[in-house]
């Protein structure tokens, strides 16, 4: 599963914008298969914008330097 730099935030919400008004046309057609894949992408695109929040607000965590045995058997 892919994951979103939190700094494509606003490219998120640039697609959203234009999904939104496709979909405005397509109600306005009556296209009714589109209406449902564009609904499913919105879905999709917002999991994607929250995760993408989740992962701006978690600070990355230092695990330190393994201490790997020398290879000649001293330290």
């Amino acid at each position: 599963m892919l994951s979103v730099d939190p700094k494509m935030l606003p490219r998120l919400d640039e697609l959203e914008e234009d999904l939104l008004a496709r979909r405005q046309c397509a109600v306005a057609e009556d296209w009714r298969g589109e209406i449902q894949g564009l609904d499913l992408t919105l879905t999709f695109l917002r999991s994607k914008r929250e995760q993408a929040r989740r992962l701006q607000r978690i600070r990355p965590v230092s695990l330190g330097m393994p201490d790997l045995p020398h290879p000649r058997g001293g330290k």
